[in-house]
C-alpha cells in the first residue's frame, strides 16, 4: 500500500513539478493529494487524478483537516515573506496534531543565521521553520536548497545580451541549482525510505561567480557579455531610476550582497546522490534560456 503524500503549494512551480515526478515514478495518483487555497486553479491536477484538499496557511483548522491521514507532507516554503514564519509554524503544528509521520521541507543554504545577514527578510522564516520541524518530534527531511538557476535571468535583466551583467555581487560564488532537479530530488525522497531526520545539502556540484556566468554566456551566444559589479547604492539608484519597485530593489540588492559574502558558496552536495545523475549545470541551463 502506497504512503499517502500531500504536496503544499501544489499550484506553484515546485509543487507541480514534484507531483509530475511522483507520477512518472509510478506513484499512483490516488496516493497523492494537493493542498490548494483555490480549487479552480487546480483543475489540471484534478484531471491527473490528484485529490484536492482545501487549506490555507492562515487557517489552522483547515490545515489540521487537510493533513488527516497523511503519511508524508511536502512543505513547500510559501511566498508571503511578511507572514511566512507564522504560516509555516501553523503548518508544522497542524501536521503534529493531525498525526503526519514525515515532513519534507524546502529550506535554503546559508552560513550566517544572525540578523546581520543581508537576507534576514528571507532567512528568518526558514530558520524558524527548520527549528519547529526538528522540535515537533515528526520525522523530517530538510532540503538546504541553493539559489535556483532560474533566478539568474531575473538578476541579470531582460537586456543582458545587449548591456551585459550589472549586479553588485562582486566576486562571490554560488552553487546555483535547477528547480526541476530539486523537485525531482524531493519526489525521490517522498517515494522512498531511509531519509528520516536528515538535512540534505541540495547545492550544485560547482560554484560560479558572475564573471564566470558572463564568460559562459559569451561562449553560448557568441557575443561579448561583460560583468560590472557596482556598489549597492549605485545599483539601487540605477534600478530606482529605471522604475523598479522598492521592494524588488531591496530583495535583489540583499541577494547580491549575500552572494558577495559567500552565503551560497557550497563545498558539499547531496544532489547527485539523490538524483542518481549529475545535476543540470550552469552551461546547460543558460543554453536552454539563451541559445536561440
Amino acid at each position: 500500500m502506497s504512503a499517502k503524500i500531500l504536496i503544499t503549494g501544489a499550484t506553484g512551480n515546485f509543487g507541480k513539478l514534484t507531483i509530475d515526478f511522483l507520477l512518472k515514478k509510478g506513484i499512483p495518483a490516488t496516493a497523492i493529494s494537493a493542498l490548494v487555497r483555490d480549487e479552480s486553479k487546480a483543475s489540471d491536477l484534478q484531471e491527473k487524478g490528484i485529490s484536492l484538499k482545501k487549506g490555507d496557511y492562515n487557517n489552522y483548522d483547515s490545515l489540521v483537516t487537510a493533513f488527516q491521514g497523511i503519511d508524508k507532507l511536502l512543505l513547500v516554503s510559501g511566498t508571503d515573506l511578511a507572514n511566512r514564519s507564522v504560516q509555516q509554524l501553523n503548518a508544522v503544528k497542524a501536521a503534529k496534531e493531525a498525526g503526519v509521520k514525515h515532513i519534507v521541507y524546502t529550506s535554503f543554504e546559508r552560513k550566517n543565521e544572525t540578523e546581520t545577514s543581508p537576507i534576514t527578510f528571507l532567512a528568518q522564516s526558514h530558520i524558524d521553520t527548520d527549528k519547529a520541524i526538528k522540535a515537533s518530534g515528526i520525522a523530517y527531511t530538510i532540503f538546504r536548497n541553493n539559489l535556483y538557476l532560474e533566478v539568474l535571468p531575473m538578476f541579470m535583466g531582460e537586456k543582458v545580451l545587449e548591456t551585459g551583467i550589472y549586479f553588485p555581487a562582486g566576486e562571490g560564488k554560488a552553487a546555483y541549482v535547477s528547480r526541476t532537479d530539486l523537485a525531482e530530488a524531493a519526489a525521490n525522497v517522498l517515494s522512498s525510505e531511509g531519509h528520516e531526520n536528515i538535512e540534505y545539502a541540495t547545492n550544485n556540484v560547482k560554484n560560479y561567480s558572475f564573471q564566470e556566468i558572463a564568460e559562459t554566456l559569451s561562449k553560448i551566444t557568441s557575443k561579448e557579455i561583460s560583468y560590472f559589479s557596482p556598489t549597492t547604492d549605485e545599483y539601487a539608484e540605477t534600478l530606482k531610476n529605471a522604475g523598479v519597485p522598492g521592494e524588488y530593489i531591496g530583495m535583489f540588492a540583499g541577494f547580491a550582497e549575500a552572494i558577495k559574502q559567500g552565503e551560497f558558496n557550497a563545498d558539499t552536495s547531496d544532489l547527485e546522490k539523490l538524483l542518481g545523475r549529475k545535476p543540470v549545470s550552469l552551461n546547460d541551463f543558460l543554453k536552454q534560456v539563451y541559445f536561440k
